[in-house]
């Protein structure tokens, strides 16, 4: 089998276990009984990476910008190139006019603290949850930090942000209550082991009714340390998401630290992203942990090209223009039901996704295909990812490239 003509281009540039490998399980496959002897090959091909990675392009039509399981943020054509760059040699950590070691990452931190001029200095690291565990690990052990009850958050998969704050050392005690938290709370729980307030922005979810909560200018009052984590990654005020927090906004109330990710908002590469006082910003530099949460050059090149960017598809899509979004849906309906496919175009309400802005909803239109169009657009090439509601396969176009819209309508046609 390995010496079939039709894997010679995977002989040529894939490694030959992993050639081995995939013609080892299509042969298991055969002896199952799972498939025929004559579909070995095609199985194999189908298996292999002949790009070298088996991550799929995919086509998002559900309407969530930042949907999580494709990605987060699709970064801008300029992030891009700019991975191709950094993908060789660069200087990353050199300077080049004197030939000796350079601080790591300049081009991305001085692109920070441009688009934050508050922060008197910055630090970039793998994700948001290590920006946490980093300032907890370096400012907190065997010391308390003060949360509010209301704010203790569980992230993705499963991970809580007080069980990942108690595995650095640190001890949380926790105030006020699950709907209401006062000054006062803050106030009568700092002692000598305090080391810092912590406010955490809730992204995930909202907690209505008889509440109160304690804002970052009240807490920057208290005597302590304030770090407050946005979890989202705005940078600045941006008027379609008035309710999300911002880092500039918390620096200027008085917050010491704030930290954020950057594939969320901001529209850029997974990192985790501090921003304020330059000493504890030092001291957070210089901890040994620093080095395992520490992003690679191809990280720091996407996210300066990302900062640099007047604007971000991120942001596109949040602010897309509903009309233009029906305008494409009909297109897209009136291709199809030429080609035999009877369907209709329907309102459909887009989400931020990612955690970020749980009630707010993203007015645009969608293409209503029958519920079974759904797995087919799954397994088709190319890969189309559909949101279903009330037995519905709805093409939301809101994240779909519009150079994409005739790819689109080809895939669904496919499936017919």
């Amino acid at each position: 089998m390995l010496a079939d003509p039709c894997l010679a281009t995977a002989r040529a540039t894939l490694a030959p276990e992993i050639v081995k490998q995939a013609v080892q399980r299509a042969l298991a496959s055969v002896r199952s009984g799972e498939i025929e002897p004559p579909d070995v090959i095609e199985t194999v091909l189908e298996a292999l990476p002949l790009d070298g990675c088996s991550l799929r392009p995919v086509l998002n039509a559900t309407g969530v910008v930042l949907h999580t399981n494709l990605g987060r943020a699709p970064l801008s054509p300029t992030a891009v190139r700019a991975l191709t760059t950094a993908a060789g040699y660069v200087d990353v950590e050199f300077d080049v006019r004197t030939g000796a070691r350079a601080r790591r990452g300049r081009g991305a931190l001085d692109a920070l603290l441009a688009r934050v001029p508050r922060a008197e200095d910055a630090l970039v690291l793998n994700n948001g949850a290590a920006a946490l565990a980093l300032a907890a690990t370096a400012l907190a052990v065997d010391k308390e930090i003060l949360v509010s009850r209301g704010e203790l958050v569980e992230i993705g998969d499963g991970f809580r942000l007080p069980e990942l704050l108690e595995s650095t050392g640190a001890k949380l005690r926790e105030v006020g209550t699950t709907n209401r938290t006062h000054l006062a709370d803050y106030r009568d729980a700092i002692g000598p082991q305090t080391a810092f307030v912590l406010k955490i922005h809730p992204s995930n979810f909202v907690v209505r009714g008889f509440t109160s909560e304690v804002s970052v200018r009240e807490l920057s009052g208290l005597g302590v340390p304030v770090i407050a984590d946005i979890g989202s990654g705005l940078l600045a005020p941006e008027p379609a998401l008035p309710a999300e927090p911002d880092a500039a906004t918390w620096l200027a109330q008085g917050a010491d630290l704030v930290t954020a990710s950057g594939d969320k908002l901001l529209g850029g590469p997974q990192a985790g992203l501090v921003l304020g006082r330059a000493e504890l910003i030092h001291t957070l530099r210089r901890h040994p942990l620093a080095r395992a949460l520490r992003v690679d050059k191809l990280v720091l090149a996407a996210l300066e090209a990302t900062l640099a960017e007047r604007s971000t598809p991120t942001a596109d899509r949040i602010r897309a223009d509903p009309e233009k979004l029906r305008r494409r849906a009909e297109a897209l309906a009136d291709s199809l039901v030429q080609a035999g496919l009877r369907c209709a175009v329907v309102e459909s309400a887009g989400l931020v996704g990612g955690g970020g802005a749980p009630e707010l909803t993203l007015p645009g239109w969608a293409v209503e295909l029958p519920e079974r169009f759904a797995v087919a657009l799954r397994l088709g090439d190319p890969c189309v990812v559909a949101r279903v509601d009330e037995s519905r396969c709805l093409l939301d176009l809101r994240c779909v490239p519009e150079d994409q819209d005739g790819a689109l309508a080809t895939a669904v046609r496919a499936c017919m």
